[in-house]
């Protein structure tokens, strides 16, 4: 039987996933017009990272019902999806600077710092593959 912090990762995993590809598509058929090839780079970079560790939060939650117990896959699937928010999140931001009505200084630190969730995520799910 599927646990539910197992249940509720893959579940969060499926809506980021599909959330991904509604991103990328947008990017691809709205935003592409208003922005230059290197603002493009960014967004995409955005979606690229956004849909791997969407994949990565998957997998976790899959492994999280072989191991219902491992403190350590709770803290990867946090990494992995504080990480989006953050990384992703700030470079969709940085992307359309010129589109949005604020300011976006604020983006450019940020996007460090999901990298650093994401670095979080994957070393928590490392340990918490160890032969126990």
């Amino acid at each position: 039987m599927i646990n539910f912090a197992s249940q509720k990762t893959i579940r969060l995993a499926a809506w980021l996933g599909a959330l991904a590809v509604i991103i990328g598509a947008f990017g691809a058929h709205g935003l592409k017009p208003h922005l230059d090839v290197y603002q493009i780079g960014i967004f995409e970079k955005g979606v690229q990272y956004h849909f791997y560790h969407a994949l990565a939060l998957l997998v976790t939650g899959v492994l999280h019902t072989v191991k219902p117990d491992s403190r350590l896959l709770l803290f990867a699937g946090r990494g992995f999806t504080l990480g989006i928010v953050l990384f992703s999140g700030s470079l969709y931001v940085l992307a359309c600077r010129d589109l949005l009505p604020f300011g976006t200084g604020w983006a450019g630190p940020v996007t460090p710092l999901g990298g650093l969730c994401f670095i979080g995520g994957w070393v928590a799910l490392a340990l918490a593959m160890r032969k126990s």
